[in-house]
């Protein structure tokens, strides 16, 4: 992303002065993006906000081990977010993260991508010896998370003495390609995510399915409805931010509950030479408008039950709109206002969006949330819109490539609007 903007002349917002176009990263998860508009900020801004992370498995901070019967050497992990854990195994997984090294230099990690390049596996049991071990349980328990171990290496050490043959011939084949030892993993976040690239999906190639769409694709439609907004003079000033951590709560330092949004907004304030105290900050927060750009549940063809059909998202139909998410009783929801709706309503009509509205399921079937109830305790008119997903949460998610043209076209419009 720092590498398109700076493309489009975007500066960093502790940088040199001057530029109408500012950005900035924070501690390499989370970031804001703002094209500067003529009128006072506090009059508000417009807001596109969606999430980059995405579930995946994570290696522990001692995750080499040897395991004795099979002699192999193998990562133990912890999962990251919601998944069904039967999904991971046995599909060809890539390694991603950084690892600090002892002199402080940063390594960056990306194996498995490439064609030429070996992938991971956790393995899964065959189903001949899985009638006591996992076919009696239930789904959610056949797959224990404390076996999604992933097998590293399959060969020892020769002649070695050590009693972990293994585990030391992973150890050197490790600091023989990346200089790593076992010490650098504790300081370390590696991440495995499916190694299967994204493809056309249908035979109308209509539709996308790839990893990670659950929210990069709203996240991109937002980043390039601001991009090609860049001809226009808006007298409001456009925003797009993506968060780090909305898959386990948004907590931390780069989750959408931090600081970093608002610190972002009163950098702009001071930018402009406006005033940038508290109270200012939140007066401006209070005059915006934010969509909250993250994917929603379309109805399935093999579970349509879920959804009740007047009130749900189907594919080729628009962006998907959620006047409000949570479960059951609209727990951990944001509520989007009757006149904010229909203000968003009206500017996807006049700019020719196609659009419907939908909740993520039947009442008492589940739910899910998103970070649209922390930017509205700001004080903001915040509503959910984004692109419809089959399979969210899953290795393959599947969009509709109409569906998302429409979530780019609204976003353009919305950030747009005077």
């Amino acid at each position: 992303m720092e590498k398109l903007l700076k493309k489009h002349k975007f500066s960093p917002i502790d940088g040199k002065k001057g530029s109408k176009l500012v950005y900035r990263v924070f501690r390499g998860k989370t970031m804001a993006v703002a094209v500067l508009g003529s009128e006072p900020l506090t009059n508000g801004f417009n807001m596109v906000a969606s999430h980059i992370d995405a579930p995946r498995i994570d290696l522990k901070q001692n995750p080499l081990y040897e395991d004795g019967p099979s002699q192999m050497a193998c990562m133990r992990t912890h999962y990251y977010g919601g998944i069904k854990k039967y999904q991971w195994v046995s599909t060809p997984l890539s390694l991603h993260g950084v690892v600090v090294k002892k002199d402080g230099s940063l390594l960056n990690i990306n194996l498995g991508e490439k064609e030429d390049e070996p992938v991971f596996i956790i393995p899964d049991l065959l189903p001949h010896l899985a009638r006591k071990e996992q076919y009696a349980k239930n789904l959610n328990d056949a797959i224990d998370a404390s076996k999604l171990n992933l097998v590293f290496s399959g060969m020892i050490e020769p002649e070695s003495e050590e009693k972990e043959a293994a585990k030391a011939f992973a150890l050197k084949a490790l600091n023989k390609a990346y200089g790593v030892t076992e010490a650098d993993f504790l300081s370390a976040e590696l991440q495995l995510v499916p190694a299967t690239p994204a493809r056309d999906a249908g035979i109308d190639a209509s539709m996308v399915v790839g990893y990670g769409q659950d929210d990069r694709i709203c996240a991109y439609a937002g980043l390039t409805a601001l991009l090609d907004n860049l001809d226009t003079k808006p007298k409001r000033t456009m925003i797009v931010y993506f968060s780090d951590k909305e898959e386990v709560g948004s907590q931390g330092a780069t989750g959408a509950h931090s600081v970093f949004i608002q610190d972002f907004v009163g950098e702009l304030l001071a930018y402009k030479g406006e005033d940038n105290s508290a109270a200012n900050l939140r007066k401006t927060f209070m005059n915006s408008q934010i969509l909250s750009g993250d994917v929603t549940a379309v109805v399935d063809p093999n579970y349509p039950n879920v959804h009740e059909k007047q009130n749900a998202v189907i594919f080729n139909h628009g962006i998907g709109i959620s006047k409000f998410t949570g479960s059951g009783g609209k727990y951990s929801c944001n509520d989007a206002s009757a006149e904010f709706t229909a203000k968003v309503l009206n500017i996807f009509n006049d700019a020719g969006v196609f659009w419907q509205m939908g909740e993520l399921g039947k009442v008492d079937e589940g739910g899910g949330g998103t970070i649209a109830y922390i930017l509205a305790n700001l004080g903001s008119e915040v509503i959910d819109c984004g692109v419809g997903i089959m399979g969210m949460h899953s290795l393959y998610e599947l969009c509709s490539k109409a569906d998302l043209y429409s979530t780019y076209k609204a976003y353009k419009a919305f950030l747009a609007t005077q």
